[in-house]
């Protein structure tokens, strides 16, 4: 199957800037570079690691996901390095280390930015160097693996703040692979919901199925957890539905009140108007990147610090709205 049928099937999603992803993954999966996936909790930053690697020459080797944000300074640094027999109180034998399994293979760095300064310096020489000690050890150790980082958190901040280094992150940042959070690209929302209807009906041997009401419901919420909340949302209704039909009246007790909050901050849906909200929002934000990046003096990296974006992400929206320096307000 090639690459481009591989990936299709396993992101969902037709909106413009998820086939902007389609094509980055098409060209980052053939290379060798460390890549950073950058994005809010729930985009499917683990799921895009794991389509890198499975489409890449690594393909036959292990995947290996470390979360940093996990364990303690001491902990992590002997998942990923390894240590020696005796090396510290509890250490009975020799334990290889997650770059040690990862040799020939892929290790993925889940919320980099949670990562020890301590910690921060060895993992820069094993992307420089690809060498290492295990803790307690004096041999260095030679290894051969692809590096994937994922991290939810503003890293360009973080340096600023004296909590990540600069060194490191332009190690990390080679190539960068924004996320878009549910909310960016709502033309998807009813596909995702398919799907996972799909997959939870067959899993439950169900034939559940969504009144057009509770679709567009869902279609119009924010999804603050993004696309792992919304699965979440789609297995409760399916596991604890007692009719094949749900609508707002037949919604299960047990997360009616979860309905109701969606309700609550989900603007109402009158007949004919569904266009008007959107266009009303785009309008909102379209607003506040004019301004940002008026003030900003059209820098793209000074007005995404100011709205909390990353570069990529201004420059998305400057294409789908077409603004130019001279633009009025």
């Amino acid at each position: 199957m090639a690459i481009e049928s591989r990936l299709s099937s396993a992101l969902i999603g037709r909106s413009p800037v998820m086939k902007d992803i389609y094509r980055e993954l098409i060209r980052v999966s053939h290379s060798k570079a460390t890549v950073l996936l950058r994005g809010e909790s729930g985009t499917g930053k683990e799921l895009i690691a794991k389509l890198i690697h499975e489409n890449s020459p690594r393909a036959h080797k292990p995947f290996i996901k470390v979360n940093c944000a996990a364990l303690s300074e001491t902990l992590l640094e002997s998942e990923l390095f390894g240590h020696e027999k005796g090396a510290f109180t509890g250490a009975i034998q020799m334990r290889k280390g997650r770059f040690e399994l990862a040799d020939g293979g892929t290790i993925f760095l889940d919320e980099i930015g949670d990562l020890p300064l301590p910690v921060q310096v060895k993992l820069l020489r094993v992307l420089q160097e690809m060498e290492f000690e295990r803790v307690g050890g004096v041999d260095t150790l030679s290894v051969d693996v692809r590096t994937i980082a994922a991290t939810h958190r503003q890293l360009e901040n973080a340096i600023l703040e004296g909590s990540f280094r600069q060194d490191l992150y332009y190690r990390l940042n080679v190539v960068p692979i924004h996320l878009p959070p549910l909310r960016e690209r709502r033309e998807d929302i009813s596909l995702l919901i398919e799907h996972f209807l799909e997959k939870f009906n067959a899993e439950n041997s169900k034939k559940v199925c969504l009144s057009n009401e509770v679709i567009q419901l869902l279609v119009h919420y924010d999804w603050p957890g993004n696309v792992r909340e919304l699965e979440n949302c789609i297995e409760r209704l399916v596991v604890l539905a007692e009719d094949e039909s749900v609508t707002f009246k037949t919604i299960p007790p047990a997360i009616q009140n979860y309905f109701n909050d969606i309700k609550t901050v989900t603007p109402p849906l009158a007949a004919g108007k569904r266009t008007s909200f959107t266009e009303t929002m785009q309008g909102m934000e379209q607003d506040a990147l004019k301004k940002a990046l008026d003030r900003s003096g059209w820098v793209q990296a000074k007005a995404a610090r100011l709205l909390g974006m990353t570069p990529r992400q201004v420059a998305y929206k400057i294409k789908k709205y077409k603004l130019f320096p001279e633009d009025p307000l």
